[in-house]
């Protein structure tokens, strides 16, 4: 077990440095290897996750082209010039709702540099709100309806009669508790701007001078709130149909009244979202697949099918063994999982990825459903290691050298936030589910 968990690992890794496809194509390798190199019998191909993930992408790719992403840049670039002062507590407001609505963090992209401009501005040291405002369209990827993570773990707890609302009022409260502690802990990070040394170099070198970033105006507003409202209320539809099982569709098969799953719900819905943004908005649908989104959605699914593939062939081959030698441990002290889960998100770059990979084997080990809903949001460990593309963005879009890499590499700017965020949500998590 030891040198096919070694193999495990090593895919992983030289799949995360590969960047793109790259994590899921090393995970059909290391497939490869556990099937024919140690004879272990493939399990099935998570197919549900990556179809849902495939049309959440759909929709959210043709909002973008109708212009909807756009429209909520502006609006977000509205409210922070409005309240300058505020950036750090609202930029990862902002990025949150962002990420919630869409399902995927890659949307903050387009706000950051709003942000760092209205920072330097404002004389607010840049890294305090464009380092919270990453966190935060990570940390709302664990709460949001339609993202593949919840998705997923939705799919894992169904025979736990688990609904998407017993997710959600856990998920949602914590993470926002969570990010507003990490925002209030940003607002006394580092010196003020006008102090900092990196900052004067850069006044003195003439190396920052007046720049403003000019969001592009949206063509066709009346299209670009249609296609957002579509969206919403098609999370709406997901929400009630997950929350209330005896709404959804029901059939009569050999005798039994089966319930349509929330998988197909989801896919169903998403789909017919896409349409209706396509059709009422008349866009052009080859337009929807050249945006941002839509690349960055089908890397994840590539990664979920061959990451969690191997993942789950890897479990459940070694089932047995795993669960004897740390079933103890976990008993005794179930929050270690949590650790777990954060260390296996910094090697998967994808917390979709990681709740595939992982959440089966807490499941195996009898820990209950609700704790594992408590421990979800430390699947948002990917801050870790600083080259995750929205931090990478985020360095760049800094122009006063505030917000960095430091020295020691895990001494960056992201760090701190990161994890007040991730363990106020996770303790607010265990509180939670004492409480309902």
């Amino acid at each position: 077990m030891i040198l096919q968990l070694a193999f495990v690992l090593t895919a992983i890794i030289v799949g995360a440095r590969l960047g793109g496809i790259g994590l899921g194509v090393m995970g059909g390798v290391g497939l490869a290897i556990l099937t024919f190199g140690f004879g272990l019998q493939p399990t099935a191909p998570p197919i549900d996750v990556m179809l849902m993930i495939a049309a959440v992408i759909s929709a959210a790719s043709c909002m973008q082209a109708a212009g909807g992403l756009d429209y909520m840049v502006k609006l977000a670039e509205k409210l922070l010039r409005k309240n300058p002062s505020h950036v750090t507590i609202l930029s990862p407001i902002v990025t949150y709702l962002f990420t919630f609505v869409a399902g995927t963090g890659h949307v903050a992209y387009s706000v950051l540099p709003v942000i760092a401009e209205v920072a330097t501005e404002t004389k607010i040291r840049p890294e305090r709100p464009l380092g919270i405002a990453v966190i935060a369209s990570q940390q709302a990827i664990t709460a949001s309806p339609i993202s593949a993570a919840t998705v997923a773990l939705l799919g894992l707890l169904a025979g736990f009669d688990i609904t998407l609302f017993d997710i959600l009022k856990i998920t949602i409260p914590a993470t926002i508790i969570g990010v507003l502690a990490g925002a209030f802990f940003s607002m006394r990070v580092g010196k003020e701007l006008v102090d900092d040394p990196e900052y004067q170099k850069r006044i003195a070198e003439g190396l920052i001078k007046e720049h403003k970033v000019t969001i592009k105006d949206v063509q066709n507003k009346r299209h670009a709130l249609v296609s957002v409202l579509i969206f919403i209320l098609a999370t709406i539809f997901i929400v009630f149909f997950g929350s209330f099982e005896g709404m959804r569709p029901s059939f009569l098969i050999d005798g039994e009244i089966v319930t349509l799953g929330m998988s197909s719900i989801i896919e169903i819905v998403m789909l017919s979202a896409a349409a209706l943004i396509l059709l009422f908005t008349k866009t052009d649908g080859l337009k929807a697949t050249q945006g941002s989104v839509f690349p960055a959605g089908m890397q994840a699914v590539i990664a979920i099918f061959g990451i969690a593939w191997m993942g789950d062939t890897f479990l459940q081959g070694n089932m047995g063994e795993l669960t004897q030698s740390i079933e103890g441990f976990v008993r005794e002290m179930p929050w270690l999982f949590g650790i777990a889960l954060f260390i296996m998100s910094i090697l998967l770059y994808s917390q979709a990825a990681t709740v595939r990979a992982l959440m089966p084997l807490g499941i195996a080990l009898g820990i209950s459903p609700y704790m594992l809903i408590a421990m979800f949001p430390a699947v948002n460990g990917y801050f870790f290691i600083p080259n995750y593309p929205t931090v990478v963005a985020a360095i760049n879009f800094d122009r006063t050298g505030t917000t960095k890499i430091g020295k020691y590499v895990l001494n960056h700017s992201f760090m701190m936030p990161g994890i007040v965020s991730t363990v106020v949500a996770i303790v607010l998590g265990l509180l939670f589910i004492q409480i309902y």
